[in-house]
């Protein structure tokens, strides 16, 4: 038992089969990969990047298809931006938002087809 009293668990010694090592990202990109899938994580951000996955649309369009408020969607718009997921270009007044590149669009096109997926040997125990 330590100081803290917890238990310590030792591990007992045994051999493991050889594995290739697999050479990691840099830390940076891991983390960026990261706040990316945090910017993700939220349902109502994800939504707004589907909807901007085939066009551009500016954030009062985004807002009235939503149903939410114009302060509502261009925060969770600028939480995209902000992890690199949208782009965004000014024309006069207007803010146009689209997704950033064709990796985002593999990146959520593959979390909805695994989400979607229905076979038995996926589904939680």
């Amino acid at each position: 038992m330590t100081k803290s009293g917890t238990v310590r668990r030792t591990v007992e010694p045994h051999d493991h089969p050889p594995r290739a090592v697999v050479k990691l990202p840099r830390r940076r990109d891991i983390d960026d990969a990261a706040k990316m899938f945090e910017a993700l994580g939220e349902p109502a951000r994800l939504r707004l990047l589907l909807r901007l996955s085939t066009d551009e649309i500016c954030v009062s369009e985004l807002a009235e298809i939503e149903g939410e408020q114009l302060t509502t969607v261009s925060a969770r718009l600028k939480s995209l931006h902000a992890a690199r997921l949208v782009k965004r270009r000014r024309q006069a007044k207007h803010v146009y938002y689209s997704v950033a590149d064709d990796h985002v669009l593999q990146m959520i096109g593959g979390a909805i087809a695994h989400a979607a997926e229905h076979d038995s040997n996926h589904q939680d125990h």
